[in-house]
């Protein structure tokens, strides 16, 4: 790998400018790849165009990604059944009999994010294609559902205590402390970092504050005021990475039955907990905890098999009640398919640009920068904050920005603070806390990319409109971490504090978008109490 310096950060600042500038997010993601072939191949265009492609084509045949791929198309399918056979509308008319209005709709979907948070994957298929219907119907826009799919997606199942994502996170841990001899558990350590994730603890309260309130400030503003007073979910002119409507149509009966959801959706969640369950047993040697369990579980297959079950048991239905034929069955399966290619498309050159920031060092430019920095031990957290959102917003992935910085975090706030403790789990915090920030906020991170397809959202929109409030619980978590090198180290100190920041900037910002919008104190009606049919 050559010695960029500073040139490492050329790719993925070229998708993520161009894809905010053109709203074109292939094109973009394309360019940030192939500028990195390029750079690759000694700036030659065509061994880098070469290269590129090499990498477009490992992604795709990569174990893990081509599982992830074929899992995509059968959620597809599954949600195509659901939707011509009518189960998604009755569904929806079953729950909103007691969804009365907008704001019920909306806490419902955040309860629902909250209640899902044995994986961020899962979580977004299930509220996103869940609330949609329902959303729709109480004109709350796509891009607030988005916005609650993915901000309790990632922030609930890093911190909770049974998730796929615990297993990672122990072992990241695991292995820092080895390679400096410390005995400490690392579940002990894991588990008291959690009150010093401050990004994922206030974006899980700022999606319920905004919910309740209808107080909305940045474009999410004009977003639901949209929906709320001229019934339009989606902006003239969006492109939603998953277009229900217009790609299937509408469904074959106006009188489905609620089973055609409850039980394909039941199967889906059953049965990737059950694969969870046999992988990580499976590959668990001696006695197994849950932890342990978890932390060997292959969640890409456990996911397949869940959206095979969720297909398997929709086509039994329809066909078992003759409510479609074996022909409006294949139909709605292929269609149901269809609709993902955009987003599978997204997925893959996401991935690539990945692999791209890999080839020219972006990751290890940024960390090199920031560990060349001597500074006082208390400061290690916000530092180390700083470069996890840096790294997981160029290169849009949480996990990877994990697994580069956990390695540096914990021995640089060992090195530079022996003996506390508190500065330790605070760094060990940042990093995830830092790799969710970032995760959320770029256009090219692949659950920011899923929050947007089972939310039906336009994948810009979804980006722009949710940035303002990742920006706000993020700027809580540096305020934190600058009083946590202050010297103010006790999380019961530390939250209440941020909790009060985090009202007061909700407030102020509502206050001052609604002055500039016209639309007072950024409130936008409750539907539909407030506004005429």
């Amino acid at each position: 790998m050559s010695d960029f310096g500073v040139l490492s950060l050329l790719p993925p600042l070229v998708a993520i400018v161009l894809a905010i500038w053109t709203k074109r997010v292939v094109f973009a993601l394309f360019a940030g790849v192939w500028v990195g072939g390029v750079m690759a191949s000694n700036w030659n265009p065509v061994t880098g165009t070469i290269k590129t492609f090499e990498w477009i084509v490992g992604n795709v045949t990569d174990s893990w990604n081509a599982t992830i791929l074929i899992f995509d198309f059968l959620i597809g399918a599954g949600v195509g059944l659901i939707y011509k056979s009518g189960g998604v509308h009755a569904v929806a008319e079953a729950i909103t009999r007691r969804i009365r209005t907008s704001r019920d709709a909306s806490l419902l979907g955040w309860l629902l994010g909250v209640l899902v948070f044995f994986d961020d994957y899962t979580n977004t298929i299930i509220v996103g294609n869940t609330m949609r219907p329902i959303t729709d119907k109480m004109r709350v826009s796509r891009e607030m559902l988005a916005y609650i799919d993915d901000s309790t997606a990632a922030p609930v199942a890093g911190i909770a205590i049974v998730s796929t994502w615990i297993g990672y996170e122990l072992g990241l841990i695991r292995e820092a402390l080895d390679k400096l001899n410390i005995t400490m558990g690392e579940y002990f350590a894991w588990a008291h970092s959690v009150p010093y994730r401050f990004y994922s603890i206030f974006a899980i309260i700022l999606v319920f504050i905004v919910a309740y309130t209808h107080r909305h400030y940045g474009p999410m503003l004009k977003a639901e005021y949209r929906a709320r007073t001229t019934g339009k979910v989606v902006r003239d002119g969006a492109k939603p990475l998953m277009a229900t409507e217009s790609d299937l149509g509408h469904p074959l009966t106006e009188k489905g039955s609620v089973h055609f959801f409850i039980w394909p959706i039941l199967a889906l969640v059953f049965v990737t907990l059950y694969g969870l369950y046999y992988t990580g047993k499976s590959a668990c040697e001696g006695p197994c905890g849950a932890m342990d369990i978890l932390g060997n579980a292959d969640s890409a297959t456990s996911l397949l098999w869940g959206s095979f079950a969720m297909v398997l048991v929709a086509l039994v239905l329809v066909l078992g009640t003759k409510t479609m034929t074996v022909e409006e069955a294949e139909s709605a399966i292929i269609q149901g398919m269809k609709q993902m290619i955009m987003a599978t498309v997204i997925l893959v050159l996401a991935w690539s640009i990945k692999s791209a920031t890999e080839a020219v060092g972006t990751a290890d430019y940024v960390v090199n920068l920031a560990k060349s920095a001597n500074v006082p031990g208390g400061i290690v957290p916000l530092i180390i904050f700083l470069v996890a959102m840096f790294i997981s917003f160029t290169t849009g992935t949480s996990w990877g920005t994990f697994g580069i910085l956990m390695p540096i975090a914990i021995p640089l706030a060992y090195e530079l603070a022996p003996g506390d403790n508190s500065v330790l789990f605070a760094s060990i915090g940042a990093v995830f806390a830092g790799g969710i920030f970032g995760d959320h906020c770029s256009p090219i991170s692949d659950t920011t990319i899923m929050s947007s397809m089972f939310s039906g959202s336009d994948h810009i929109d979804h980006v722009t409109t949710q940035i303002p409030y990742a920006v706000t619980a993020a700027s809580v978590g540096i305020v934190l971490y600058l009083l946590f090198a202050a010297g103010i180290r006790t999380p019961v100190i530390l939250l209440p504090i941020g909790l009060v920041l985090l009202v007061l900037a909700w407030y102020f910002l509502s206050e001052w978008y609604g002055k500039k919008y016209g639309i007072p104190h950024g409130r936008v009606p409750i539907y539909p109490t407030e506004i005429s049919e």
